[in-house]
């Protein structure tokens, strides 16, 4: 392999530090999205009523059960075809949270189907109201599982948004594809945006391992 450090240095970095922020922010914005929306469909699946959690359950196992890169071209091709004409950053952000929110929706009901039917049953014999039953009881019995697994699918989002390539979002993959194919030179471009990518996952790693434990902190005392 034939390492050019002229090249990297004068063409590759400044080609990609740049398209960094945009790669950020389709993880962040994407995992927010995935977040919310994952507490709405768990709200809706685990709902007494099965008129709304039936479809909900099949809307999750649709969207779980698809590739992302389909669901990402099937938003980008379809939206414009009903009148819908987003950015394609906006729509990929869109189509990564709509696909990790199903994710994030089982996180939160197998975190709270994992709190002991006892707690539930203590709580109603206290007279306790929903309000106070979940936020005093449920809650904090069901985050310890529920934060970790959140922590990975952040982690996990950011090393899916190389997806956004294919919809011509200015991301690090698709910087790096470009730069190979203007100078026909793609290991130093892509070993970098791999690097980039190491490196944040790194850093995320980290600082959700500190979430973790001041919420196993906060919990115990």
């Amino acid at each position: 392999m034939n390492w050019d450090w002229q090249f990297t240095f004068e063409v590759v970095l400044p080609r990609l530090l740049p398209v960094v922020p945009v790669t950020i922010q389709a993880t962040v914005l994407s995992f927010l999205l995935a977040v919310v929306l994952g507490l709405f469909l768990m709200l809706l699946r685990i709902s007494r009523f099965k008129l709304i959690a039936v479809p909900a359950g099949e809307l999750i196992e649709l969207i779980r059960g698809t590739p992302l890169l389909v669901q990402l071209f099937f938003l980008f091709f379809l939206l414009p075809e009903v009148g819908i004409t987003l950015p394609p950053l906006t729509t990929g952000i869109l189509g990564i949270g709509i696909y990790n929110a199903a994710l994030c929706a089982e996180v939160y009901r197998a975190g709270i189907q994992a709190v002991p039917v006892g707690q539930w049953e203590a709580a109603k014999a206290l007279n306790l109201g929903a309000y106070r039953t979940w936020r005093d009881i449920i809650i904090p019995q069901s985050l310890p599982p529920i934060v970790p697994a959140l922590g990975n699918y952040l982690i996990g989002i950011f090393k899916e948004t190389p997806l956004l390539s294919f919809l011509a979002v200015g991301e690090l993959m698709h910087a790096s594809k470009l730069i190979g194919s203007e100078y026909y030179r793609f290991t130093e471009a892509v070993t970098l945006a791999g690097l980039f990518f190491l490196v944040m996952s790194l850093v995320a790693a980290v600082l959700v391992r500190m979430v973790e434990t001041r919420v196993s902190r906060s919990i115990l005392r």
